[in-house]
């Protein structure tokens, strides 16, 4: 759970759902890292973010996924504090850390999948986004 004793803030759950995207196989890239800072910098949804609430948010995420039913309690977090039109732009901000290092694993497809379900992103929103994410990413 998290240490914090408020609760997760939209801008929260957005970074908390990054960053398990990126842990997800075991193997967090800097290009990952450097993906969600960029994404924290300059998006309008995070203007009035802390960003040094990201290393709490990390933790949380890290101490959830050594946890037994981890992934589930995030996903219970996230359903709590992010609003239904951010839904979208989670399932968005997750396929660019995911593409951020040129290569999709198994785990990072399984965490995406998931995410689809936990978030009920109907599967025509997602193709698009995903391919959104895999045109940003390529490189020459």
């Amino acid at each position: 759970m998290p240490q914090d004793p408020q609760p997760l803030s939209p801008q929260d759950a957005l970074v908390a759902t990054m960053i398990a995207t990126s842990v997800s196989d075991e193997d967090i890239r800097t290009s990952e890292l450097v993906t969600i800072e960029r994404i924290v910098n300059h998006l309008p949804v995070f203007a009035d973010y802390d960003v040094d609430h990201i290393r709490t948010m990390a933790t949380m995420v890290f101490d959830l996924f050594e946890e037994e039913d981890g992934i589930d309690a995030l996903f219970g977090l996230v359903d709590e504090a992010l609003p239904e039109h951010l839904h979208e732009t989670a399932y968005a901000l997750c396929c660019d850390v995911a593409a951020a290092d040129g290569r999709l694993t198994e785990e990072e497809l399984r965490m995406l999948q998931e995410m689809r379900y936990q978030l009920d992103i109907p599967r025509l929103n997602a193709a698009a986004i995903e391919r959104g994410a895999r045109a940003r990413h390529l490189t020459v």
